[in-house]
């Protein structure tokens, strides 16, 4: 497939010296290869793939990569996000030294957030760093991880607790991937995109209620939900890179969803864009116990979840049981924490989003002790 390179969106990622594109559109795993070429003629890669992915878009990637005169070796791990570990992390490792890859050649992600996290996170520690390229096969990974540098691994105590800030050169946004995607992945990236417009923008929340259909249904809509998205996240990542200030906002909901993704096993019962959208629900739910936040904004944002076939209580993720203490103890654990004190993200309204430090840990068990009643 020939792809009009003219007609892809460009979004930027400024910052300076290691500032990077990430372009969206159709058909681009076929272009792949001159896209990187273009800035590593004359790199060998290692591409980092997993047991779903592989089979579907592994070959058309090697052999774009091969076309444009890269060398590409893989590594397949296993799908599903237990894989973010010290096992899989030196298995990739590995991969990369007995390939014998020097410092200028590549890493190459070509998966869904794990895969990123994972690969990105062996590419920054692999030789002391080695550049790295994201192809995101999946909606979450298209408009959130894959973008901003973000690498890492789970631990048993808490989620992403291990990695390091390691931006990619160049990250490919094929949107006709997403076909191949599970409709429950596709729903589950869903809940990111839906962030971007909670955060700051209302009036891309508006969009997205009225292309909901579009988007899910891969229609038009895709391609531009994708680049607002990524322009969304571009902007807040060229301002705070390592989360001092403003990026913490992106995290909206994360601070629920990751201790219930712990609680829950990384087993695949509850995935990290459900989480997410049933953490953006408490999120709000629990700025309007503490006055902040409308009641109709609330169920606006209900509603919309709820269409998009996302969970927004954790009834609606039954048989999965919580218990108030682990998870508060989890969030304990969050990287955003101070010293032990609660940092969440709240919200004075759709598009109002704000960091507040230092929650009160006894509204918080209340407000869990009310959300996990039977």
């Amino acid at each position: 497939m020939t792809t009009d390179l003219e007609a892809v969106r460009r979004v930027d990622v400024g910052l300076g010296e290691r500032s990077y594109p990430i372009v969206i559109g159709h058909g681009l795993i076929g272009a792949a290869g001159r896209l990187i070429a273009a800035d590593f003629g004359g790199a060998r890669a290692l591409v980092v793939t997993d047991e779903t992915v592989a089979p579907l878009h592994l070959p058309a990637l090697t052999g774009a990569l091969e076309d444009s005169g890269i060398p590409a070796q893989s590594v397949v791990v296993a799908a599903g996000e237990a894989t973010k570990s010290f096992a899989a992390l030196q298995a990739v490792v590995d991969a990369i030294l007995e390939a014998r890859l020097e410092r200028g050649d590549l890493v190459i992600a070509l998966g869904g957030g794990v895969v990123g996290d994972l690969a990105g996170f062996a590419a920054a520690i692999a030789r002391r760093g080695m550049p790295f390229v994201q192809v995101p096969t999946t909606l979450l990974a298209q408009v959130d991880s894959s973008v901003g540098g973000k690498t890492g691994i789970n631990t048993r105590q808490g989620k992403n607790l291990v990695g390091a800030f390691h931006q990619p050169r160049l990250v490919v946004c094929d949107t006709d991937l997403l076909r191949t995607l599970p409709a429950r992945d596709l729903r589950a990236g869903y809940a990111e995109v839906a962030k971007y417009g909670l955060i700051d923008d209302p009036g891309l929340f508006a969009w997205l209620e009225a292309n909901l259909a579009g988007i899910l249904g891969l229609g038009e809509a895709v391609v531009p939900a994708v680049a607002a998205c990524c322009e969304a996240k571009a902007r807040v990542v060229a301002a705070d890179e390592r989360e001092s200030g403003a990026r913490a906002l992106l995290n909206l909901g994360h601070t629920f969803a990751h201790a219930l993704e712990a609680s829950a096993g990384y087993d695949g019962r509850l995935v990290h864009g459900e989480a997410v959208a049933l953490g953006t629900a408490m999120a709000f739910r629990f700025s309007e116990r503490l006055g902040l936040c409308p009641a109709a904004d609330v169920g606006r944002v209900e509603r919309h979840l709820r269409a998009a076939g996302l969970p927004v209580r954790t009834s609606d993720v039954a048989p999965l049981a919580f218990d108030g203490e682990h998870l508060l103890a989890t969030m304990r654990q969050d990287k955003k924490a101070r010293r032990q004190r609660l940092t969440f993200i709240l919200v004075r309204g759709i598009g109002e989003a704000f960091v507040e430090t230092g929650v009160d840990a006894a509204l918080v068990t209340d407000f869990l002790e009310d959300e996990l009643a039977p």
